[in-house]
């Protein structure tokens, strides 16, 4: 045999692997690592469940205020005027002590300075605003109870 393949022969006979300090270095990295990873999904996992909760709340508004705006206007009017303002929700709300309550408010509006304080020139001889041409707008916004969560529009005759 040659000096050559005899160099070669003992260099493939030698064992690889990991020393025991290697493995320790690299289970102490991954630890290092692992920790603030697992903070972060759990951060991901939390923000999940609270954009599942708002857009569930956000398509039961909608849903709500297109139920509302498919009744008749004259029902609708009824409503406000049974309401009497605009902070005081309405006959469409939820009942009390319902989770995520949705309630819905009804008034009169006008488009100048205070779109809510309507003014009945009377000519129709009833002294009622619900009633003639003081009437022809509605503002209607449906909101979770004790959240941000609202839609707002506008409903005419």
């Amino acid at each position: 045999m040659k000096l050559i393949d005899i160099i070669s022969l003992e260099k493939s006979n030698k064992q690889g692997g990991f020393s025991y300090i290697e493995v320790l270095v690299a289970m102490f990295v991954l630890t290092l690592t692992l920790v603030p990873a697992m903070e972060a999904i759990q951060s991901g996992i939390q923000g999940a469940g609270i954009h599942e909760s708002l857009t569930r709340q956000h398509f039961a508004l909608i849903k709500r205020m297109e139920e509302v705006r498919a009744e008749a206007y004259r029902k609708l009017l009824i409503s406000a005027q049974t309401a009497g303002n605009a902070t005081t929700p309405g006959s469409y709300s939820d009942p009390a002590g319902q989770r995520e309550r949705v309630l819905v408010f009804l008034a009169l509006y006008d488009a100048d300075a205070d779109p809510f304080i309507l003014l009945d020139p009377n000519n129709d001889g009833d002294s009622n605003i619900y009633t003639g041409d003081t009437s022809n707008l509605l503002w209607l916004r449906v909101e979770i109870e004790n959240s941000a969560q609202s839609v707002e529009t506008l409903i005419s005759r």
